[in-house]
């Protein structure tokens, strides 16, 4: 059973953020570590655009770096916008998922 797809729509973004502010990766190995996690219907046509998004709004830097495999890859970090986003999507996440839980229990 996968993942409803607009829950992901509403996670994607402070999940991109969590994972590249612990290591700068390039984006194929985001979608490997997004799959690796359990979410394997996050793609690359779902990834990459969110990954141009975020580094439009300023909360990821990009930059090329040469490749042993191939073409040069484009590696992505958080910057310390996206660091601060990051921990502001966290804070609300956990948040919510507190009143979640608090309705599921209330219903057992």
């Amino acid at each position: 059973m996968g993942h409803d797809p607009q829950m992901l729509k509403g996670v994607l973004a402070p999940l991109l953020l969590l994972l590249l502010d612990r290591r700068t990766d390039y984006g194929y190995s985001v979608v490997t570590r997004l799959h690796e996690a359990g979410f394997d219907e996050l793609g690359e046509a779902t990834v990459y655009p969110a990954l141009t998004r975020l580094e439009k709004a300023g909360l990821l830097a990009s930059e090329l770096r040469p490749s042993t495999s191939g073409p040069a890859r484009k590696y992505y970090t958080t910057t310390p916008a996206g660091r601060a986003e990051h921990v502001r999507l966290l804070g609300a996440w956990r948040q919510l998922a507190t009143a979640v839980e608090t309705v599921i229990e209330e219903e057992r």
